[in-house]
């Protein structure tokens, strides 16, 4: 595609994604919708966790850094402010998403010393699920279990170690990483979606899942979120020990995607098979895997590799550009990017729109756009 006609359609998509946020925001104030049923963000269902605040309000600093709208950013304040209380919150492991892209963009545009705080709080609270037994922060599940989704929160106990100079902090998420690489990113670079641990000992049961296809599988979304997170963790120590594991991350994943650039929703799923446990495609592991490998591509060691992560990215939101995903022509879907998935087994919004894929669609594209990736 010629760049020219990328961008167009780069930016036509994001004009979309703000009609929609615009949308949603007015048809439903203060709300923080986690996915859709029918294409409808408000409906009853069950959220299994509240993990997504962050990603709404994340879009419209978002939209704000691309077009300078002050309007965008009084909502994108307004949004984040109702977040700000679970700075404290024990109760999830997933503060990194809340917070990195609400107060993050917020504090760089700013330096407001409050927001400061709050971001350090943030990364403090998180710290506190490290498990010394095992050296693992634990997901909200239980003691026992460590979540490959973490990956991409340890970086802001790292932003937090990094405004302190704590190395309490710095500890905490440099053994989390490494006991998340040694125990669930297996040497092919796919990666386990939880790692089971025995709370008395420490040692290392088995891998599980709660959202792949199989304890053994490749789920599509971990795999993204490990190969987004080793790189911010990359980025904010300058240890290439986690550079190393996004690139193995990396080349799994570009190794094993479609010819069309879409992922299906477990790299081992039998595509033979019907949705969703077969041929269902994620459309949200690839803009965060998007998002990755574009921020990859200025770090990673081999320059050959380093052109292949962005000739990759580019080629998914290519695809998702186009409106078989982005629901453009979809009359009366609320959302932005269609065929995403939550959970399968619990079957919660499945080929739906989910918030986490309307953001990084959204700040993959923004990356391109503004930054030139």
């Amino acid at each position: 595609m010629e760049t020219d006609e990328r961008m167009a359609r780069y930016r036509s998509a994001l004009e979309f994604a703000e009609r929609q946020v615009a949308n949603l925001i007015e048809r439903h104030a203060d709300f923080f919708p986690i996915y859709t049923r029918g294409g409808k963000w408000r409906h009853e269902g069950e959220l299994w966790t509240d993990w997504t605040g962050g990603f709404l309000a994340g879009m419209m600093w978002q939209f704000h850094r691309r077009t300078g709208d002050a309007v965008w950013r009084e909502r994108a304040e307004h949004y984040s402010r109702l977040l700000e209380h679970r700075q404290f919150d024990r109760n999830v492991h997933d503060l990194g998403f809340i917070f990195l892209n609400t107060y993050g963009p917020w504090y760089r545009l700013t330096g407001d010393e409050r927001l400061r705080q709050v971001l350090i709080q943030a990364g403090r609270t998180l710290a506190l699920r490290f498990r010394e037994r095992g050296r693992y922060l634990c997901s909200f599940v239980g003691p026992e279990s460590l979540f490959i989704d973490i990956m991409m929160n340890v970086p802001i106990i790292f932003l937090a170690a990094n405004e302190t100079d704590d190395s309490t902090l710095r500890d905490i998420a440099t053994a989390h990483c490494r006991t998340t690489r040694d125990r669930i990113v297996r040497p092919d670079g796919s990666t386990a979606h939880e790692g089971l641990f025995d709370t008395d000992t420490g040692e290392f049961l088995r891998e599980s899942t709660h959202q792949g296809l199989a304890p053994d599988s490749a789920w599509a979304r971990g795999l993204a979120w490990s190969l987004y997170g080793y790189d911010q963790c990359f980025a904010l120590t300058g240890n290439e020990e986690f550079l190393e594991v996004s690139e193995r991350n990396a080349r799994y994943w570009i190794d094993h995607l479609p010819a069309d650039h879409v992922p299906y929703w477990d790299f081992r799923a039998d595509r033979t098979q019907p949705p969703p446990w077969g041929a269902q495609r994620e459309s949200s592991a690839g803009a965060i895997a998007a998002c990755g490998l574009l921020d990859l591509a200025t770090h990673a060691r081999d320059p050959a590799l380093a052109a292949t992560c962005r000739s990759t990215a580019l080629a998914m939101l290519d695809a998702l550009v186009d409106p078989e995903y982005l629901a453009v022509q979809t009359p009366g879907w609320e959302g932005i990017l269609k065929h995403g998935v939550y959970h399968t087994a619990k079957n919660l919004g499945v080929d739906e729109s989910v918030m986490w894929g309307e953001y990084f669609f959204v700040e993959a594209l923004t990356k391109v756009v503004v930054d030139g990736r």
